[in-house]
């Protein structure tokens, strides 16, 4: 039986591509520097805040450590919420999912992921949230959903977890729990579906 679901925050609960670009794209424009063109926007969306900001400053020629002293946490990342965009049937799945089954959430972002639930009104489905601050290391590595299972008590077969990107399909693998990709027909995983209550039938056929 599933007793565990875990679910990615950018591209699985939200469509942020168009607030992570404004994100980012600000903090560009305060350096003076050009906007992000769409590989960097694709990089900068499945990665950590530092890892992001370093990648994009190292493509410009500038040092991260002298510019991030001075310019990093200047701009508030609350700004750019409201262009999130939940993603269909979020809430339905949540409300619909059997009371047993507990809910947690593995992101990569770091400092944002508790106002972007508080701003959607999602705190309270969920039991349990792993940012990349709260891991060594953050995915692909499997820091993150291992510290899920601990948390738990339930082994790698017991969880399901849903992403989108490499990253994940990685970090699900090394820690030999089932993935669902959405949305991403190209990952390798155990199930892929377009539509997030179809969790619902993966977590229903296996319930004996």
């Amino acid at each position: 039986m599933i007793k565990v679901l875990i679910l990615d925050c950018d591209g699985v609960m939200f469509d942020s591509k168009e607030a992570n670009r404004a994100f980012y794209n600000e903090f560009l424009k305060s350096l003076g520097q050009r906007e992000m063109d769409e590989e960097e926007l694709e990089f900068v969306h499945a990665s950590t805040g530092p890892e992001a900001l370093a990648y994009l400053l190292k493509k410009r020629g500038l040092d991260p450590s002298e510019v991030l002293v001075s310019k990093e946490g200047n701009i508030n990342y609350d700004q750019f919420i409201p262009l999130m965009k939940p993603e269909p049937n979020l809430y339905e799945l949540l409300k619909r999912l059997p009371p047993a089954i507990k809910r947690s959430v593995l992101t990569n972002r770091t400092t944002t992921i508790g106002n972007v639930l508080k701003h959607f009104g999602l705190l309270e489905y969920f039991d349990l949230v792993v940012s990349a601050k709260d891991v060594e290391r953050p995915k692909p590595y499997p820091d993150g959903l291992i510290k899920i299972l601990q948390y738990f008590s339930v082994k790698p077969h017991e969880a399901l977890f849903v992403g989108d990107t490499s990253r994940d399909a990685e970090a699900s693998s090394n820690a030999n729990i089932p993935f669902v990709a959405y949305k991403n027909p190209s990952l390798s995983a155990q199930y892929h579906i377009n539509d997030l209550l179809d969790i619902l039938d993966i977590i229903q056929s296996k319930r004996f």
